[in-house]
Formats: C-alpha cells, sequence, structure tokens
C-alpha cells in the first residue's frame, strides 16, 4: 500500500505515459438547463454541440460531494491519506470545493495542492505526486516535487478564435493585452504568481500561432536545451506533430507524448486549439 492516494480534478488533461490514472473529481458542462459530466460527452459531440447549439456552453466545477466520492474510490486502494491536486485556484472554484469536502468525511486526512496550472502542466505535477507515491516518499516530498515540477515547466497554448474564451468570461487580461483585436492569434501562458490567463505573444494566423508557441518555448529555455515536452490539441491532431518537429528542429526531446484537450477546457478554447507544457531535462527527482 502506498503511504498515500492521489487524486485530481477536471482541470487535468491526462498523458498515456505519465502516472496521470488517478480518481478525478469531474467539472460538468451545461448547455442552458442541460447537464453533463465531463466524462459523459465525447469531444467530437461537444464540436457539434458548439457549432450547432445557439447556447454557449459553460462550465460547473467539482462539488464537495464530487471530490469526496474522487477520495473514497482512491481508498479501494487501502485507506491512506488523499493528496488532492486542483486546478489552478485562479481559474476554478475547485479547490474550494475540495477543502468544503475535507468536512463531509472528517475520518479522511486531506492534503490539498493547488497546481496553480492546468491540462499538461496539471499533468505533470499530478505524474510526480503519483511518483512519489509509488516510491514510498512521504506526502511533504511529493509537494516538494510537484513544486519543483512547477517552477520548472511552462505551459503556452495558441487558439484559433478568442470568441470562446470571450463568450466564457475568461478573456480578461489576455484581450488587454491584444488591445481587442480578435483577429490575432494569441500565445497564452498562465501567470505563475496570479494562476490565471495572460498573453505573452501574437500571430497573424493560426499556423503562425503555433511557430509563436514554440518559439516561446525555445525562447525561454534556450536552443539546445533538453526538453520533456507534453502535447496538445484539440479537433486537429496534426497540429501537435507540427510543435513536435518544430522542436525537435531546436531541441533533444528526452520525452514527448500526446493528448486531446479535454471537453471541459474545450469550451473555453474552441475547437482548434494547440498546446505545449515543457519542462528542462529529467525529472527533479531523477537529477
Amino acid at each position: 500500500m502506498t503511504p498515500f492516494q492521489v487524486i485530481t480534478d477536471g482541470g487535468l488533461d491526462v498523458f498515456g505515459s505519465l502516472h496521470n490514472a488517478v480518481p478525478v473529481a469531474p467539472f460538468s458542462l451545461n448547455f442552458g438547463s442541460t447537464s453533463h459530466r465531463m466524462d459523459e460527452i465525447t469531444r467530437e459531440a461537444l464540436y457539434e454541440q458548439l457549432r450547432t447549439n445557439p447556447v454557449h456552453p459553460t462550465s460547473s466545477q467539482p462539488t464537495p460531494q464530487d471530490w469526496l466520492t474522487a477520495a473514497e474510490s482512491a481508498q479501494a486502494g487501502g485507506a491512506a491519506p488523499v493528496l488532492a491536486v486542483t486546478i489552478s485556484a485562479g481559474l476554478s472554484g475547485s479547490r474550494n470545493a475540495a477543502e468544503q469536502a475535507r468536512a463531509l468525511n472528517p475520518a479522511l486526512t486531506w492534503h490539498i495542492h493547488d497546481s496553480r496550472t492546468l491540462s499538461a502542466a496539471q499533468a505533470f505535477q499530478v505524474h510526480a505526486a503519483v511518483t512519489a507515491a509509488q516510491q514510498g516518499e512521504r506526502v511533504e516530498t511529493a509537494l516538494a516535487w510537484m513544486t519543483a515540477v512547477h517552477q520548472e515547466t511552462e505551459l503556452y497554448f495558441t487558439i484559433e478564435t478568442l470568441e470562446y474564451l470571450r463568450r466564457g468570461g475568461r478573456i480578461g487580461r489576455v484581450q488587454a493585452t491584444l488591445g481587442g483585436l480578435l483577429n490575432l492569434k494569441p500565445v497564452i501562458t498562465v501567470d505563475k504568481a496570479t494562476g490565471q490567463y495572460t498573453n505573452v505573444g501574437r500571430a497573424r494566423t493560426y499556423r503562425g500561432g503555433i511557430e509563436a508557441v514554440t518559439a516561446q518555448v525555445t525562447q525561454k529555455y534556450g536552443e539546445g536545451t533538453p526538453l520533456r515536452v507534453g502535447l496538445l490539441y484539440g479537433s486537429v491532431r496534426e497540429d501537435a506533430d507540427v510543435a513536435l518537429e518544430q522542436l525537435r528542429s531546436r531541441h533533444p526531446v528526452l520525452w514527448s507524448d500526446f493528448a486531446a484537450v479535454n471537453p471541459v477546457l474545450n469550451i473555453h478554447t474552441g475547437p482548434r486549439a494547440l498546446g505545449i507544457a515543457a519542462a528542462p531535462g529529467a525529472w527533479p527527482w531523477e537529477r
């Protein structure tokens, strides 16, 4: 039995080659009065809804009961404390819901960690936590490893249109930085201090946006630096292949994998999106 169990929320995009197979407190997608848990709707069905449904969907954070259900599912592997890894509190109230879940089962020991990010970068932190658990390390070690991973990992993404961020009210600093010019394709990241979206680049075309994302990675870490790279794609899988090819031309890639953007994140990005989580060298615990 591991010394603690890891759970997370639906802000995660899962990579098959990382330790990401943990219980999830799911978000919900709401089309007016119709709601779907994120694991009850396929990406293809979502894209059809985005194309045909006049009602723009919204997302709902996991409830405290959703978090408790995930925690109790983790307990099937044996009674142990739970380490809950949440999407950035700057983007969602999921962490607050996890805090409320503590009261629903006072006998269960909770440790709650705000990843201060989401998606592929959240996946890197979940991988760190599960690796610590599998190696018999204490929760404190897992928290230290996740913090180290967060500090060295950058998440960048671009989208074909800002319309979905605008509809969902998430555009904020991104729109302000772009000066409201919605025809530009942004390069968006999550600010490490605030845990919120901010814009770090722009391009006039979507293909130019992909190039700007990979250029941002190289600018951050320096050409020739070995990288670990998690690639995200929306409706066009080939976008991720293009991005990886560009990175391989400038960096040794020590590890790479691909993940489809999950439906609850897709309602904010829109169907076509490309994202990269990148970090230099080996994992902190392997050095």
